[in-house]
């Protein structure tokens, strides 16, 4: 632990795509915290894997459900029972996407409006399930996980990177309208981050050349390093900040 957040501490954290790449770290870095940790991911073996890894570094265990985000009622339901049995959630972590590659003519409406569901939608959804426990906490902190994709004008993923850009004016949007409740929204922005998926799927050593060529810190960026500044927001350590967004890309914009 390179930083300890007294405050997190026993908060309630719900984190949406929780079991692999960035959002598994960032589970990691709460349970660290021994903040009481829920999160929702499609994936049960990868999910799994990260209970068990808290165990192992004897960190809290966090709780896991299995869930489709796409399925709006029943995000919200897992929301509202966590919420019935375990107090008001203190901290929401939208980070739950997918950066599938697509063409523009490959793309049909039925494949638009699934990416928008897997990428977009489910934002909205979980901040207004948890808005009124955080009301009535008197306060809370959201972070939505957004991509510098679209800053960079990245091609191959349109459907992605439109629901990325959206997520920002999301962001500030729900900045507005939930500060008069104590209740920070600020979005983590992640550059080129080595997660298992990047290094499988998209990350060649030629596409790492053009990246590295692009950034300031001539490295690669990992996981943690993104869930370390999602702490930072979720901390009463960042109480004055809100409406705002935070790039972790190594300097490539």
């Amino acid at each position: 632990m390179k930083v300890k957040y007294f405050d997190l501490e026993n908060k309630n954290v719900f984190v949406t795509g929780g079991g692999s790449g960035i959002g598994a770290s960032i589970v990691e870095h709460f349970c660290e915290q021994q903040s009481k940790v829920f999160f929702l991911d499609i994936n049960e073996e990868e999910s799994q894997k990260v209970i068990n890894t808290c165990k192992n570094k004897k960190f809290s265990i966090p709780s896991f459900v299995k869930c489709d985000l796409k399925n709006i009622k029943e995000t919200q339901s897992v929301i509202y029972k966590t919420i019935k049995d375990n107090g008001p959630i203190n901290i929401l972590i939208n980070n739950a996407a997918n950066d599938q590659r697509h063409t523009i003519d490959e793309v049909t409406e039925e494949y638009w409006e699934d990416r928008i569901n897997v990428n977009l939608k489910h934002f909205f959804f979980t901040i207004q399930a948890v808005k009124k426990s955080m009301i009535e906490n008197l306060g809370g902190a959201i972070v939505n996980m957004g991509s510098v994709s679209w800053m960079m004008g990245e091609g191959g993923m349109p459907a992605y990177t439109t629901s990325k850009a959206a997520i920002l004016g999301m962001t500030r949007s729900f900045a507005r309208d939930l500060g008069l409740y104590n209740i920070r929204v600020n979005s983590v922005v992640p550059g080129s981050i080595a997660t298992e998926r990047q290094i499988k799927m998209w990350l060649t050593p030629e596409y790492k050349k053009i990246i590295l060529d692009k950034q300031c810190l001539k490295r690669q960026l990992t996981p943690a390093e993104v869930a370390q500044v999602v702490m930072f927001y979720s901390s009463d350590q960042s109480s004055g900040c809100t409406n705002h967004y935070y790039m972790v890309d190594a300097g490539i914009i």
